[in-house]
């Protein structure tokens, strides 16, 4: 395992690690932004050099002066990889991490090796658009109703039950510099729309999605993957979360899928 950090031009330092070895894949998060949602993931799947981190502006990582939108991260995504010499690479996202990792495969497609899409979307519809709206709404009222809320819409119920800890009121307020950097990154992923461009995605990708997903849902997962040229559609349960609920049958997804695409 190496931990490493990453200067970025405008002053942003992102935190990274690095872990495994074999064909090297990049995971990239979703809106909470952190490495440590993969944890359980990269667990798993020991054979493969893994690299995650935090997102600018997130747990460790500093925020930097650049605007937050999805080409800016996923412009700091290159550069973690490129911090490790590590030209090309499987790259997996989960919800807005999903759209980071279709924009870099825009960005630079001779350097995808495959993309894993789970829970994630092209361009948002009026549903999101319309959850989003509340959910800003109770980031700026209660902070920690819109933390407690996220978990109840994130997590399914039977999970919630057997883990009463995720769904219990943070203790303490958000600062106001963490306020703000959810208000950008949820602008930033509602702004994101690249469904004309995705039939350009030439690299093989496996779109994964939740049937039970309540933030995201799997209809927008269907459509993803109905316009990307090379993609397989696979639904999974466990909420929109499924990663981390159902890390087992993730983690099989993912290893198949590799073991099918080499670099």
């Amino acid at each position: 395992m190496t931990d490493f950090t990453v200067a970025l031009p405008d002053g942003a330092r992102l935190a990274a690690r690095e872990t495994g070895e074999g064909d090297p894949v990049l995971l990239v998060s979703g809106l909470g932004g952190t490495g440590g949602f993969w944890r359980p993931v990269v667990a798993a799947m020991p054979r493969r050099r893994c690299v995650v981190f935090d997102q600018r502006g997130v747990a460790a990582s500093t925020r930097g002066e650049a605007p937050v939108d999805i080409a800016q991260l996923a412009r700091d995504a290159w550069a973690v990889l490129d911090a490790r010499g590590i030209g090309r690479a499987h790259l997996v996202g989960h919800s807005t991490g999903g759209c980071i990792v279709q924009e870099m495969a825009l960005q630079a497609p001779e350097r995808a090796a495959g993309l894993v899409l789970g829970g994630t979307w092209g361009g948002p519809d009026a549903y999101m658009q319309a959850l989003f709206a509340m959910r800003l709404a109770l980031l700026d009222a209660s902070p920690a109703l819109y933390e407690q809320t996220g978990a109840f819409l994130s997590y399914p119920a039977p999970w919630l039950r057997e883990n009463a800890a995720a769904i219990q009121p943070p203790a303490g307020d958000w600062p106001a510099a963490r306020v703000a950097v959810v208000r950008e990154r949820i602008a930033a992923l509602l702004a994101y729309d690249r469904r004309a461009d995705l039939p350009r995605l030439a690299a093989p990708a496996l779109v994964l999605g939740a049937r039970d997903d309540q933030i995201v849902p799997f209809a927008l997962q269907q459509a993803l993957a109905a316009a990307l040229p090379r993609a397989a559609l696979q639904a999974l349960d466990g909420g929109h979360f499924f990663p981390v609920v159902r890390t087992a049958d993730y983690a099989a997804a993912l290893t198949d899928w590799f073991g099918q695409h080499s670099l």
